[in-house]
């Protein structure tokens, strides 16, 4: 589960290689990972190219067996945000299971004594530097946000919450 594998496995599938052709100027600007704690094998990955030409995102899904799935982002328009998305390093060598350690070691600290089930992780670049943003479902009903630096390798953002937290209670 290492960000380079998913990013070679994109670069090396044809569906890929086709879109870079034709769209030479496209660049990395996002990218999603769902790990699955429970369901073993119900992991996901996105990676987001952005087409300046176009002004158009396209997510690439990376599939079993080395295939990739092109899915047009469509709620994308930077007309009404005035900016185009931040381009993503793309050689970084991070790990999802060192990633997942610095959560837990950042658990660990706070005194969280529950068990991870579910990591969501969006891979963005604020204010010029890149970022994992992470969404952290543990056993209890309870949420971690966490912000990662990936230059770094740190954990930089925590913060627990619980379902509860979210929920609007109306009593009669």
């Amino acid at each position: 589960m290492n960000f380079q594998f998913y990013l070679e496995k994109l670069m090396n599938s044809s569906d890929f290689q086709k879109f870079k052709k034709e769209n030479p100027n496209a660049y990395l600007c996002s990218g999603f990972f769902s790990i699955d704690k429970e369901k073993d094998g119900d992991n996901q990955q996105y990676l987001d190219y952005y087409v300046p030409e176009l002004d158009k995102i396209f997510s690439f899904k990376l599939l079993n067996e080395g295939k990739v799935e092109m899915v047009p982002v469509e709620s994308y328009n930077s007309a009404e945000k005035k900016e185009k998305p931040s381009k993503i390093n793309d050689n970084y060598d991070f790990d999802f299971n060192y990633i997942e350690k610095l959560v837990e070691g950042k658990m660990f600290d706070e005194k969280i004594n529950k068990n991870i089930l579910k990591l969501l992780f969006s891979l963005q670049n604020l204010d010029g530097k890149d970022f994992l943003i992470g969404t952290v479902f543990i056993s209890g009903l309870g949420l971690l946000k966490c912000e990662i630096d990936i230059q770094e390798k740190k954990v930089v953002g925590f913060e627990k919450k619980s379902f509860f937290d979210m929920m609007k209670i109306v009593r009669k």
